[in-house]
């Protein structure tokens, strides 16, 4: 027998060409799936400081730094993303390159609790720096290997970014008391940076990738979120011997988070991804999406530590209710309201009337988290009940169809 033939050589340097939007099976890559790994392990650390705030009655400030970390989390993902839908050529450098941002996100999260218990961002922006200093490399890259207004588009990118991340060094110098003020400024100008740079020339990016990318973060986040109520639990049936306390809490944190996951997969939107306008409201959309999920499962860890230590009914259930109806609210908003096809129109309402009853979940106390469990299954049921035919869920894109595309 003859062996096979050795795999083809990939130089360390290859032209990084864009790729076609219209390229059929593109899935999202093996250094992707790394990628996102590696970026909720800065996730779970805000959820675990988010957690750690509450307990010490540092609410406002906890909710600050959470949002704050959060959002430098959520756009270095996210500017990586549509970065590698447009040019990922999987040679060498561009491969060194991603793992250094990698490394990146990962001395972010060691310095997540000194930013949340001393205010000190220092470690956090250097975190910070070399994952934007990474990725403006490969934006000028893309640069050096395009003609005429993609070159522009790649060049208004990389200095975009290089010029917010210098900016963000402000906020090491700025006084607590101006910081949301500082972090506000700078957020906008973070945003408005694709929207310079697609003025020039949309970079290809591919919907159904784009789609598939945000659908499997978003799972991995209700994976973190899903483990930190676990432990949560396991610690307090441990140290306090709370199992029948426990038990509804778990049960409805569960519900609500598998509920969750079919509310967000109920609707294909790949298909409504056709402008950069409309990509990029529902991808900065995606901040509201994913910081809920990721609160999901720090305000269930609170409602655990509740429940064990007899907080006040007033604050019982809360942590995990409030963050769930943003969440029904916000997929609603990006998902169901403008890419549903269905012609009864009452189902637009399900998902906000479902926020409101679970917003109201949370004056029952300890069973807060359960009742807001079983509103979240009805909604899906209700949903699901009203399509009937699985074949024209499918067809009209309805709440029962399982896939982002």
């Amino acid at each position: 027998m003859t062996s096979p033939p050795p795999p083809p050589f990939r130089s360390p340097l290859l032209p990084m060409v864009a790729r076609r939007r219209d390229e059929e099976h593109r899935v999202a890559t093996p250094l992707e799936l790394l990628f996102d790994l590696c970026f909720v392990v800065a996730v779970g650390q805000a959820g675990v400081e988010l957690v750690s705030a509450f307990a010490d009655e540092r609410i406002g400030a906890g909710l600050l730094n959470y949002a704050m970390v959060f959002f430098a989390v959520w756009w270095a993902w996210m500017n990586f993303t549509w970065f590698a839908s447009a040019y990922d050529n999987d040679d060498v450098l561009y491969r060194v390159t991603t793992l250094v941002q990698i490394a990146g996100v990962l001395v972010l999260a060691a310095g997540v609790r000194r930013a949340f218990e001393e205010e000190d961002y220092l470690v956090v922006w250097v975190g910070y720096v070399i994952m934007r200093v990474a990725l403006s490399s490969q934006w000028f890259r893309a640069a050096r290997s395009s003609r005429g207004p993609a070159r522009r588009a790649a060049l208004r990118y990389g200095c975009g970014v290089l010029a917010c991340q210098a900016g963000w060094a402000a906020l090491l110098v700025t006084p607590t008391g101006g910081r949301p003020w500082v972090f506000l400024a700078l957020a906008a100008c973070e945003l408005s940076v694709p929207y310079w740079a697609e003025h020039s020339a949309m970079t290809p990016w591919h919907p159904h990738h784009i789609a598939e990318r945000y659908g499997l973060f978003t799972i991995i986040v209700l994976g973190e979120s899903i483990s930190a109520a676990t432990i949560a639990v396991k610690s307090a049936v441990d140290e306090h011997d709370a199992l029948t306390e426990l038990l509804p809490l778990a049960g409805g944190g569960l519900l609500i988070v598998f509920s969750a996951w079919w509310i967000y997969f109920a609707v294909p939107v790949h298909a409504g991804l056709t402008t950069s306008r409309r990509a990029f409201l529902w991808g900065y959309g995606h901040y509201v999406v994913l910081a809920a999920v990721a609160g999901i499962g720090a305000g269930s860890e609170i409602a655990v530590q509740d429940v064990v230590d007899r907080a006040p009914i007033s604050r019982l259930g809360a942590a995990a209710t409030v963050p769930t109806a943003i969440y029904l609210v916000s997929v609603w908003a990006l998902h169901v309201r403008r890419y549903q096809v269905d012609p009864r129109r009452w189902r637009q309402g399900v998902l906000p009337v479902a926020a409101g009853l679970v917003l109201l979940c949370t004056l029952l106390a300890e069973w807060a988290v359960p009742a807001a469990g079983v509103v979240c299954v009805g909604a899906v049921v209700v949903g699901v009940a009203a399509d009937g035919n699985r074949g024209e869920e499918r067809a009209g894109g309805g709440w029962g169809d399982d896939g982002v595309g």
